[in-house]
């Protein structure tokens, strides 16, 4: 029983909530509630966890040492020896086979050059360019872009260039805010060795990650406000003139998507308050379980979205 949790533990299972971005493609598509559709995203949100945890396993191999110096990472199952490595292997290696033979054979042919390439990313990742400054930001907030595109090659549905430099404004904003973090945590431990727990933070500042921070939550609000300007939502909406009168003005009938607004100026300000004030953005979807109104305000935003797109017409 104890070995079946400690594995649960190394799957890392509270990851998979970022594979979640798998599916904004057939959500702002207009798309979600099509069968044919959704059937080929959920499939690929299962390969996607599939192989997050495997290369979760293969990061926690590859940093077994560093992990042990580490203030929390010390408890991981491998850095703990919970768990055998050679065991740690072989779930690896079946995930990460499994996984990308399903995405072949049930899903798309570029979905699963997609998440090879995430795979690949997620490897040299791992064996060094989580070493190098700024190089291991990028990689991380590729990673999270990765799952976006996973989903428009999943459904053959694309999202807007305005929604495209949001999510890759808000990956950055998340990976700086995971190593700003991590730099204060471990900053805040006597006697620790910043570059042997992990050598790129001895090379940022809080200083630059702070300006890095600022930019990428800005480029965040500002990317995310055009896309709901020139945004037109599709899908089988209700008709919003049923409701209203037809002298209002023909803008009040496009740019409901507006209204999301307000619920993401507000995560982003609770987010920022958890990196700066909790030193909890080492971990996104830690942050995001454990603070409720953070969570809240996700599952309005995510009903605003649903509630525009699919039952107000443009």
């Amino acid at each position: 029983m104890k070995l079946i949790f400690n594995t649960i533990r190394l799957l890392r299972p509270r990851q998979w909530i970022k594979n979640l971005a798998i599916f904004a493609a057939i959500t702002f598509s207009g798309e979600l509630f099509n069968p044919l559709v959704l059937d080929k995203v959920l499939i690929g949100f299962v390969v996607l966890c599939g192989l997050s945890s495997a290369t979760y396993i293969i990061n926690d191999i590859f940093d077994i040492k560093s992990d042990r110096l580490h203030p929390f990472k010390k408890f991981r199952p491998l850095a703990h020896n919970d768990i055998p490595l050679t065991l740690a292997i072989f779930i690896a290696a079946i995930l990460a086979l499994g996984s990308l033979f399903v995405g072949l054979k049930y899903v798309t042919l570029t979905f699963s050059i997609i998440t090879l390439i995430y795979l690949l990313l997620q490897f040299f990742y791992s064996f060094f360019l989580k070493a190098i400054a700024v190089a291991d930001i990028l990689a991380i907030a590729t990673g999270y872009i990765l799952r976006v595109y996973a989903g428009e090659f999943a459904s053959g549905f694309h999202i807007s260039v305005w929604l495209l430099l949001t999510a890759i404004s808000l990956s950055l904003f998340l990976a700086v805010g995971k190593r700003k973090s991590e730099l204060t945590l471990v900053s805040q431990v006597k006697d620790a060795n910043i570059a042997s727990i992990r050598k790129s933070l001895s090379h940022y500042s809080e200083r630059l990650l702070d300006v890095y921070a600022t930019t990428f939550a800005t480029s965040t609000f500002v990317f995310y406000s055009l896309f709901t300007f020139l945004e037109n939502p599709k899908g089988f909406q209700l008709g919003l003139k049923i409701f209203l009168p037809d002298f209002f003005p023909a803008f009040f009938y496009r740019k409901w998507l507006m209204i999301t607004i307000a619920p993401v100026v507000y995560g982003l300000m609770r987010y920022i308050q958890d990196i700066y004030e909790k030193h909890e953005g080492e971990s996104p979807e830690k942050v995001l379980l454990s603070d409720r109104p953070l969570l809240i305000t996700v599952i309005i935003w995510v009903f605003l979205v649903i509630g525009v797109v699919y039952f107000i017409a443009p």
